[in-house]
């Protein structure tokens, strides 16, 4: 199928938080906290989906990511739940500022930028073939309404990320 922002990046090698010195504790909680918000369960040890490249983190592969799209039953309540498994993520260790990027991305996150992120979503990835929804606006209507409701307060997902951090201090 479609695949968006591939590139190659030349020399770059999987993150491994052991060979690695510790990352930054405030870019640690900004990549937790968005992947909880999008359910992102494919960021773990075993498996980080973290890519270091001239000395900084790159994320890739977001396959796992907003699990919503594979089942739509009851999205908007799901919306307001916790991220249990966030609890495995690479980074959470490092993540002592979750409350803090919880504020950043609130500032970023209105709208109107959401609006417009779900805007670049490729067609082919929307509609009647691929979801309960009988059309394209539809589809993109409920990712709306999904992303907009999880930032809601209170936002779960990112409670949920503290506690687990602090669980494996």
């Amino acid at each position: 199928g479609l695949n968006l922002a591939l590139d190659y990046l030349p020399g770059a090698i999987t993150f491994d938080p052991l060979a690695w010195q510790t990352p930054d504790a405030e870019l640690a909680a900004r990549i937790v906290w968005f992947d909880a918000y999008v359910n992102n369960l494919d960021r773990t040890p075993r498996n980080s989906n973290l890519l270091l490249w001239h000395r900084q983190l790159w994320l890739i592969d977001h396959g796992a990511a907003l699990y919503v799209q594979h089942d739509w039953r009851d999205y908007l309540e799901r919306a307001t739940s916790p991220f249990p498994l966030i609890k495995d993520h690479v980074l959470l260790r490092f993540a002592s500022r979750i409350a803090e990027a919880d504020a950043y991305a609130l500032r970023r996150l209105d709208a109107a930028t959401i609006d417009a992120i779900v805007a670049l979503i490729p067609d082919t990835w929307l509609g009647p073939d691929t979801s309960p929804f009988a059309t394209q606006a539809e589809q993109r209507a409920a990712y709306i309404q999904y992303l907009t409701r999880r930032l809601q307060a209170p936002r779960v997902f990112a409670e949920e990320a503290e506690r687990a951090r602090t669980a494996h201090l």
